[in-house]
């Protein structure tokens, strides 16, 4: 009897051995896996500027073009303005010419 319980007890053993090294293995694997993903994310963060990049440069470009137009667009304003004030002074000094040289009008 003691034969058989020797045997029994001896793969015991031997399956507690595979399990405790099939645990070591497993975390070895979800330590690799962990380590992988966090290069990847470093990596990630190191490279989002240069993701970033070019769609900021195309903003920026958008930005000055826009104001470059609104500029313009405020040059041409008032430049008419100015023409308007200009010509309605110039009506204003003949009305107050008219009024002052013929106050009957």
């Amino acid at each position: 009897m003691t034969d058989p319980l020797h045997r029994l007890l001896e793969a015991e053993a031997r399956a507690q051995a595979v399990i405790d090294s099939a645990r070591h293995e497993r975390q070895r694997m979800i330590d690799d896996a962990l380590a992988t993903a966090r290069n990847a994310e470093a990596r990630f963060e190191a490279d989002r500027s240069g993701l970033r990049a070019p769609f900021m440069n195309e903003a920026q470009a958008r930005a000055e073009q826009a104001v470059a137009e609104l500029s313009h667009k405020a040059g041409e304003r008032q430049r008419t303005l100015r023409e308007l004030a200009s010509r309605h002074e110039s009506e204003a000094v003949e009305a107050a010419l008219a009024l002052l040289l013929d106050p009957a009008v």
